[in-house]
């Protein structure tokens, strides 16, 4: 099988390899999902350095994180240098394409662009519990939300593709990740001191007991989140979807947006996460005031 994007022609190897068993999807499945898929996803990946999971193996082997250009990798994959090391940029389909083919089956990118770096383009809190207890990441999403409402912050959601949601605060990147965590921080404690019972700050999972685990501090240099429209290396091949506040409102379950879900989703809706500039300066302002009430505080 060969796939030729942006005049580049990419072999798929072993097209009919399952790769989610459970979910009835196929290698040639997955490329074909990403290809569709692509013109929304990277805008998402675009100047920012990627880490990618590769499974060598299948998805229920060992994964191996990836942050480097691979040594086999074509010449005209996009990279730059960080740290002495050449990291991959996501920029292209041809890309995209050349490592699901070499086994990358999730992606995931940093808060700041390389071309902006230390600067995040937005506040992202990370709720996260049991499959079980989603109902409870569906209830404080909505009041972080009409929290956020309360700052005069936009915001905008989307699942994580396993067990939580991710929300996003588009700001101009013009504020340190200190800076940036001190907001985060600032409404994490307020929510967990007004849900004790349901929302912990804990970090390590063995002392949450059986609370919402609320993440302010993921938004760090470094660390990573799953890219928007990105499969995730779950058995049901599940995928991190945009979605409305309506939508929170009415209920629903992660294992809703399989592949097949969301390429309509995107077909009728288009994309959830675009932000216009206006927005961006709004929140800015924002945070700004808000930074200087928590120096004050």
């Amino acid at each position: 099988m060969e796939v030729q994007v942006e005049g580049i022609v990419i072999p798929i190897s072993h097209p009919e390899k399952m790769i989610w068993k459970e979910a009835g999807f196929t290698k040639a499945d997955y490329i074909r999902y990403l290809l569709e898929v692509s013109d929304y996803m990277l805008p998402y990946t675009k100047d920012r350095m990627l880490m990618y999971w590769l499974y060598p193996h299948g998805m229920h082997q060992p994964k191996v994180e990836k942050r480097s250009r691979p040594e086999k990798a074509p010449e005209w994959l996009v990279s730059t240098f960080y740290k002495e090391k050449e990291r991959i940029l996501l920029h292209d389909k041809a890309t995209l394409l050349w490592l699901a083919n070499w086994g990358a089956l999730e992606f995931h990118v940093p808060f700041d662009q390389y071309t902006k770096p230390d600067f995040p383009s937005d506040l992202v809190f990370d709720l996260d519990h049991s499959p079980e207890e989603f109902g409870d990441v569906l209830e404080i999403s909505l009041v972080l939300k009409k929290v956020l409402d309360g700052l005069g912050l936009t915001s905008h959601v989307k699942t994580s593709g396993k067990t939580g949601l991710h929300l996003f605060v588009p700001i101009e990147p013009l504020f340190s990740f200190a800076e940036a965590r001190r907001v985060n921080q600032f409404i994490a404690q307020y929510i967990q001191e007004k849900y004790p019972g349901k929302v912990t700050l804990e970090r390590v999972k063995e002392r949450r007991g059986n609370k919402l685990y609320f993440d302010y501090l993921q938004l760090w240099k470094g660390r990573t989140i799953a890219v928007p429209y990105g499969l995730r290396a779950i058995e049901n091949a599940l995928v991190s979807t945009p979605v409305t506040w309506e939508e929170l409102s009415s209920g629903f379950h992660p294992s809703d947006f399989t592949p097949s879900v969301v390429l309509q989703r995107l077909r009728e809706k288009g994309d959830l996460f675009a932000t216009t500039h206006k927005i961006k300066e709004e929140n800015t302002s924002r945070v700004y005031e808000i930074l200087s009430f928590t120096k004050k505080a």
